[in-house]
């Protein structure tokens, strides 16, 4: 489960930050990914896998099969320097999750901005290192056993461009 969520980031940061990675066909991009067969492109997600609807333009969903029925899904655009990942599935994803965040190499790209925590819920707003210009926000379930029936965790990262 790890591995998904890992590749999921790492699939953000490449689509937002390197679209050359992308523009002239996918292959590149699925290669820095490193999750091979696991990823793959679908035509359509569920609503609750979609990002708000102000960043709903030229979407691609990216599948993300960690477990028979647990996994991530990964929206990315065309249009906006945006991606937004969910995860979910019968299996409790919290603590890969917290893994991942808390990860050396997570650590390396991603800065904490802020934190909160309400109703069992814990949101992080993380600021790229490299590039400042671009945030993630990581809400996910802050105690085991949550919210499997839902989504586990929700991840949205904008590149911000100055006017």
């Amino acid at each position: 489960m790890e591995k998904g969520f890992d590749g999921a980031l790492r699939g953000c940061e490449e689509w937002v930050l390197n679209p050359a990675s992308w523009v002239d066909g996918t292959d590149a991009f699925v290669e820095t990914v490193g999750l091979e067969t696991q990823m793959s492109l679908v035509d359509r997600v569920e609503e609750a896998n979609l990002p708000p609807v102000e960043l709903r333009r030229a979407n691609h969903y990216w599948r993300i099969n960690s477990a028979p029925d647990a996994g991530y899904v990964l929206v990315v655009s065309d249009e906006l320097p945006m991606c937004h990942i969910t995860g979910g599935g019968s299996l409790d994803l919290r603590e890969s999750v917290e893994n991942v965040l808390s990860s050396a190499e997570f650590k390396e790209r991603w800065q904490i901005a802020t934190l909160g925590n309400e109703g069992g819920i814990s949101t992080t707003v993380f600021r790229n290192r490299e590039v400042p210009a671009m945030t993630m926000t990581i809400s996910r379930a802050n105690r085991p056993g949550k919210r499997l029936d839902e989504v586990q965790v929700v991840a949205t990262a904008i590149y911000e461009m100055s006017s």
